[in-house]
């Protein structure tokens, strides 16, 4: 199971609505739907609360460190409260996913994620879950730093809305660790498109004459 969920993002006004606090968008909305109130914790370096979900206890975790320091507050939480990696789910905004989908996964490398650089070398351990929230990519590797610091563009923020709502609704599956579960809510990011309906026989099909005497031609084809 999961016992500690550690949104990543920076701390203050002036980063809030960035790509980069997709994680703490989606933590302080599990927060809310957990019925708890993230609070200040400075010797766990981040706003911190408990929540009680079926008589075990569940952490949740926003570092206030800056994003590149996020291990700091992640591994000190780990630690007091005896957490092992495999129970520590990371939600972080994703650059090689557009806006829209969202994945979730256990362990592998950190991608250049500065957070996730930081929390492997904390942790001493890549075996944590995460959740990984796409914001897109600039198309220039050189606009990345600018492009998580600014604010996505309307029809974005819903897609990544639209994302978090989606996987939020998985949070219990998440904690009770059914990850299959989980992962078919979350890797749905549109429903399946139905088969279109069988077209009717034509009287050209049955060899018959269309009214007014003239003979049907074949059904249209086209999508």
């Amino acid at each position: 199971m999961i016992r500690l969920i550690a949104g990543l993002g920076n701390p203050g006004p002036d980063y809030e609505q960035t790509r980069h606090n997709a994680g703490f968008w989606w933590v302080d909305e599990a927060a809310r739907q957990l019925g708890v109130s993230l609070q200040m914790e400075r010797g766990h370096f981040g706003l911190l609360a408990r929540a009680n979900v079926r008589g075990q206890s569940v952490w949740l975790v926003e570092p206030q460190t800056y994003m590149n320091r996020s291990g700091q507050a992640v591994a000190s939480v780990a630690r007091f409260f005896k957490i092992a990696p495999e129970e520590v789910l990371v939600v972080h905004d994703e650059l090689d996913l557009p806006p829209g989908e969202a994945k979730l996964k256990k362990g592998g490398g950190h991608a250049g994620h500065n957070g996730l650089r930081d929390i492997h070398a904390q942790l001493g351990s890549p075996e944590y879950w995460r959740l990984r929230l796409g914001i897109g990519h600039p198309g220039n590797k050189a606009e990345v730093a600018n492009w998580v610091l600014k604010k996505p563009s309307p029809d974005d923020r819903i897609a990544i809305a639209q994302a978090m709502d989606r996987s939020l609704k998985a949070l219990g599956h998440l904690i009770d660790g059914e990850m299959d579960k989980a992962t078919a809510l979350i890797h749905t990011s549109k429903p399946p498109r139905p088969k279109p309906p069988r077209p009717p026989k034509t009287p050209a099909a049955t060899g018959q004459a269309a009214e007014g005497g003239a003979v049907a031609g074949p059904a249209d084809a086209s999508d």
